[in-house]
């Protein structure tokens, strides 16, 4: 079994940490316990340089860094080289069917020679140089047909597909259906990412998801936030396999995700982040939709966009509906247990050592024992681990643009 991380972002995009270069990916990927994760960005000129300078081939379709990075931070020395497949994102924003839409879809290829022919094709229709994920007045169903048109094998993935304003179900600029976006190539869009303020459970609500294979990533901006959602394979480490597993899910070579709390994602629930309200949907209905402070509209959040397309009740479960785990990252944890800052040394070096000891970040959350765990980093940090585990949490959920704050009890 390996996990995958297929969403992430490079140094080149936006509001994104200088760190995210190939060397610190690849540490944080094996501190994170991660086999596989997305280069991101793979449009950038730059980045795509710096990847075609850095990387060797692997595994078909997946690369590996030509020089092992020095380890550092509790590092691992000794693991297997972390493995990159090349991945980027795209910001959709154009005019259909007499509205604006803005929809972001995430792009696995099977090869640097197939990201070059495709970032060819995308920079004569608008600028790929400014942003590691740009921004481009092209039609997300054109944008399909031009990535399949270059790799009839590349992996299209409409991206946190309920993100209120960027997104395939956005409440304020997606379509209702999937077949309205994409119309007659719908059939060439087989996984869906779910994105940080929905897990699987919520999407079992529209049947028509059932066909879809439900991805999770971390969309990380910084290499610490590496694996906060990510995908598990039962499958050869290869890209023909892992298209296999995502698209057939008739051969169980994709597991299902490990999952933020749903209610920390920053777009979980409704509300008015300046005056401090959050509402349920139906505290949105009963409020008219506006803000009773100030009187200006609401941003609706995913429950609220998932509740008004839904044709199941709560807690409907699909016949083939895949596994999934929900998970704090580490450092919360342990923040949480010892009252040290979650990014501050103290945290850190708690965390290295554990790490150090007992494995990887996601092995010390989901399998190592509790004794090992408290023989490493303590009673108050096991205690944490297994109130994590057992989803004995209280959780004041995210809305408008603002991150949950989790308090694991």
């Amino acid at each position: 079994m390996f996990i995958a991380d297929f969403h992430i972002h490079s140094k080149y995009s936006m509001a994104t940490s200088k760190a995210c270069v190939p060397e610190a990916l690849d540490i944080a990927a094996r501190q994170k316990g991660l086999a596989l994760i997305g280069t991101g960005d793979f449009t950038h000129p730059a980045w795509r340089a710096e990847l075609e300078e850095k990387f060797v081939p692997a595994e078909e379709g997946l690369y590996v860094l030509k020089a092992d990075p020095p380890a550092h931070n509790g590092g691992f020395p000794n693991s297997p080289k972390t493995r990159f497949v090349i991945t980027g994102e795209i910001s959709s924003i154009y005019k259909k069917d007499g509205r604006v839409r803005k929809v972001h879809s995430l792009i696995i290829l099977p090869s640097l020679k197939a990201a070059d022919a495709l970032a060819k094709r995308l920079e004569a229709l608008g600028n790929i140089h400014s942003d590691g994920r740009p921004i481009l007045g092209l039609d997300s169903q054109k944008l399909l047909e031009l990535t399949l048109d270059v790799a009839e094998d590349a992996i299209f993935v409409p991206a946190h597909i309920w993100t209120p304003h960027f997104s395939l179900f956005g409440a304020y600029s997606g379509f209702e259906s999937i077949e309205e976006c994409f119309g007659n190539l719908t059939q060439n869009i087989f996984a869906l990412e779910t994105g940080l303020s929905s897990d699987p459970s919520m999407n079992w609500r529209l049947s028509g998801l059932d066909r879809f294979t439900l991805i999770s990533n971390s969309d990380a901006h910084s290499p610490s936030k590496l694996a906060r959602e990510a995908n598990m394979f039962e499958s050869a480490l290869s890209y023909p396999a892992i298209y296999r597993a995502l698209r057939y899910r008739e051969t169980n070579e994709f597991l299902g995700t490990i999952e933020f709390f749903p209610e920390e994602g920053k777009y979980h629930c409704d509300g008015h982040r300046n005056c401090g309200v959050c509402f349920t949907p139906a505290e949105t209905i009963k409020a008219d939709g506006v803000c009773p402070k100030c009187g200006k509209k609401l941003t609706l959040g995913v429950l609220h966009r998932i509740e008004s397309l839904a044709d199941r009740p709560l807690g409907s479960k699909p016949k083939h509906a895949q596994r999934f785990e929900n998970l704090v990252q580490l450092n919360e944890v342990i923040a949480a247990a010892t009252g040290f800052a979650a990014s501050g040394p103290r945290t850190q070096r708690l965390l290295n050592s554990l790490v150090k000891e007992l494995g990887s970040e996601l092995h010390v959350l989901r399998e190592a024992s509790l004794s090992d765990i408290e023989a490493s980093g303590g009673a108050l940090i096991a205690e944490a681990i297994r109130n994590v585990r057992l989803g004995n949490l209280k959780i004041q959920p995210g809305y408008d643009g603002l991150y949950g704050k989790i308090n694991i009890l």
